[in-house]
């Protein structure tokens, strides 16, 4: 059982780095249960941008050989507990606990494969504060996708909303039906449109401009529509292998302009989105939240109403969650959903390294 005090506070420190390679998200927070219903407290948070360099390692981590994965995996462990100790030195804090989710190079569930670069004994090596990383594996060994990890923390920070939409390399929802909490990947969005306005020497599309800018293409409409991932039933995910596999080599069947590509994905990612909301308040995170031009199609082909908060949760909760799924984790309670990846059942998802006792 967990005791009472546990729960009227932990501060932790969530760690989350992105499919989009936006850059290292580090948040401190706080949380505990008060009249049944847990609360939570962002008490500050941060980004670290990746040099080029590091862009460059995390995007092709994936055909390294063996030798040189590992020792990838401890150095970026090593970078990941640098910057968190940097972090907490400047506020004169320490947290009962880090909770790094790592960043995503193998993810096959299928296979029984999945893999987050980021060793967490490196990051409590650096940082001297026990880490809980590796939250997905436990999950695949059960049958489960392993993803996705955040709907337990829509369902315990967010139940005011009927969805939580998350905007980040892939899209992603949550919702609560008939009392079980339901999940998936819906399609890729950032991890796409980065990929393409790249090639224009840019990082994102800011608000969408470019794609603004672009007519749809509606043959390459129709292909990306027609793809099989979206007629299966969840509990389902995706990763950069399926993007490789189908959405890459569909585009670049077609020449069209890069704004032209812009738009044209911009459509097929709102219509699939908006296939999925039929009502309701829905709470719309993740960077793409930031994109005004997505939000407007999305708006577009949905009956429901679109909230996107303030600019720290917008950038931040994925990170915050993973400090509640590490908090979960250290007061032993359940925290991965098998109701959302398949699994055989639910489980306490996560690898503890401890440096107290």
């Amino acid at each position: 059982m967990v005791t009472p005090s546990l729960l009227r506070s932990v501060t932790a420190v969530g760690v989350m780095s992105g499919t989009s390679l936006d850059g290292l998200d580090v948040c401190l927070c706080n949380f505990g249960i008060q009249q049944a219903s847990w609360q939570y407290t962002i008490l500050a948070a941060e980004t670290f941008s990746y040099t080029a360099g590091l862009k460059e390692k995390l995007s092709s981590a994936h055909r390294l050989d063996a030798m040189s994965f590992i020792t990838f995996h401890v150095e970026y462990g090593k970078y990941i507990g640098k910057a968190v100790k940097q972090f907490i030195d400047r506020r004169g804090v320490i947290p009962v606990l880090i909770a790094s989710h790592g960043h995503t190079i193998f993810h096959q569930p299928a296979q029984g494969v999945t893999f987050q670069a980021g060793s967490g004994a490196a990051i409590a090596a650096e940082t001297g504060v026990n880490t809980v990383c590796d939250f997905r594996t436990a999950d695949v060994a059960r049958g489960g996708q392993g993803a996705p990890l955040v709907p337990i923390g829509d369902r315990l920070l967010f139940p005011e909303y009927d969805y939580c939409l998350n905007l980040g390399g892939f899209a992603n929802i949550s919702y609560e039906q008939e009392g079980r909490r339901m999940a998936y990947d819906i399609c890729p969005a950032n991890y796409v449109l980065n990929h393409y306005i790249r090639t224009a020497g840019l990082d994102y599309d800011a608000e969408g401009v470019v794609a603004a800018g672009g007519s749809v293409h509606e043959d390459l409409l129709e292909a990306l529509n027609s793809l099989d991932f979206y007629t299966q039933q969840g509990p389902k995910s995706m990763g950069r292998e399926w993007v490789e596999r189908e959405i890459f080599p569909a585009v670049e069947q077609y020449s069209i302009s890069l704004a032209d590509k812009l738009r044209t994905y911009c459509e097929h990612a709102a219509m699939q989105i908006g296939r999925t909301i039929d009502h309701g308040h829905v709470l719309v995170t993740g960077g793409g939240a930031f994109n005004k031009f997505l939000l407007g199609r999305i708006a577009a082909h949905t009956k429901g109403f679109l909230h996107v908060p303030e600019t720290s949760l917008i950038h931040y909760k994925e990170a915050l969650i993973f400090g509640l799924l590490g908090t979960l984790y250290y007061t032993n309670q359940a925290n991965c959903l098998a109701s959302v990846t398949g699994a055989a059942a639910d489980s306490i998802g996560g690898a503890l390294y401890k440096v107290k006792i």
